[in-house]
């Protein structure tokens, strides 16, 4: 029986190549790309609900949010990320010359998915704790009103703390900013929500 030939890993080079080339965003993570699916509409309420709050508390500060387009560095070799949240303090730094490369992050926040959430509990955690600059990685729920964060301590341990509830606020850690959960969720319904168009039950039938 004849072996199985294994997959040819990418250089860094050739997935950014490949990466700038391409119509879709990919990660990067030992040699694969991995292409990111369209995010639903509630994923991209969230997101963006959250980047605007936060930029209009970081308004005039030295402090500022971006969302998913940024590429972010966690080391050499890779991996290369995009967050569905970042948050740059002073300059920006880039890693080469083409400023899509972000390599100084302060805060990093992933909206939560059915199907990507064991990732971004689990081996994107791991990777964000990697990258120096790095004090708060947020955790934003999309099935209840829930916000996680993992904060870097003077001593180089991490503190976990959740915040959940629509009346609830969430304070940032790294940077000077609270929002409200339910500014951050807007627009949004959720699962078990009864008033949720999902889960409405049928009308009864005319009477006979």
């Amino acid at each position: 029986m004849s072996a199985v030939p294994k997959p040819h890993k990418l250089t860094e080079e050739e997935y950014l190549a490949r990466d700038r080339a391409a119509g879709v965003k990919s990660e990067f993570y030992d040699g694969v790309m991995y292409a990111m699916a369209g995010a639903k509409l509630p994923h991209n309420r969230i997101k963006d609900n959250l980047a605007r709050h936060l930029n209009n508390r970081l308004d005039g500060g030295p402090c500022f949010a971006v969302t998913s387009d940024m590429r972010v560095k966690v080391s050499r070799p890779g991996p290369y990320v995009y967050p569905d949240v970042v948050v740059v303090c002073g300059d920006p730094e880039y890693a080469g010359d083409r400023e899509d490369i972000l390599v100084n992050p302060v805060v990093l926040v992933e909206v939560l998915s059915e199907s990507t959430e064991k990732y971004d509990r689990t081996t994107k955690r791991r990777q964000y704790k990697r990258i120096r600059s790095v004090r708060e990685y947020v955790l934003v729920g999309y099935d209840e009103p829930v916000v996680e964060r993992y904060a870097r301590q003077a001593d180089g341990t991490w503190a976990h703390e959740e915040v959940t509830g629509l009346d609830a606020e969430y304070a940032f850690a790294a940077v000077p900013a609270r929002v409200r959960l339910a500014d951050i969720y807007a627009g949004v319904t959720f699962p078990d929500d009864p008033t949720s168009p999902r889960l409405a039950a049928p009308p009864a039938p005319p009477p006979n």
